[in-house]
């Protein structure tokens, strides 16, 4: 193996712990994880509804899905990556027992995937582009929020 070589592996292997450092947030109970995880100016996209820009803007969103799935873990099933770009595919499990979305707390266990695609700087994530299986957990939950 060249230098080269060696220099590309430890760039996508320093890629894949930034999006894992991502979900340790989630995992862990430790939204400040998600500094480490992603660029100041990180563009999360779409935006939940209230949430603000940037990792400051995600804390509050990883508080509430703490508080709502106290268990919650998020499984990385496949990762697939190009230098400067990860997509995953994953699944959010968890037991309902806190408020998410104004639908109260069912004590139901639920299982939702999550697909995710991501734009790194080489450290960290700068972009995320997701689509979570919301109308899959409102089935699960039997519960869908108030409109």
């Amino acid at each position: 193996m060249n230098s080269i070589d060696s220099h590309e592996d430890g760039r996508l292997a320093a890629e894949r712990r930034a999006v894992e450092r991502l979900y340790d947030a989630f995992n862990k109970h430790d939204p400040d994880l998600i500094d480490a995880a992603v660029t100041p100016d990180w563009q999360d996209i779409p935006l939940a509804p209230g949430q603000g820009p940037g990792p400051e803007g995600m804390k509050p969103v990883i508080r509430s899905v703490i508080a709502a799935f106290p268990d919650v873990r998020i499984v990385i099933h496949d990762m697939l990556q190009l230098p400067g770009k990860i997509a995953v595919r994953a699944e959010i499990t968890g037991t309902h027992q806190g408020e998410l979305f104004g639908i109260a707390p069912t004590g139901k266990a639920v299982s939702f995937r999550i697909h995710e695609f991501h734009a790194l700087d080489a450290n960290r994530v700068t972009t995320t582009w997701h689509m979570e299986d919301w109308f899959g957990l409102f089935l699960q939950l039997g519960r869908f929020p108030a409109i």
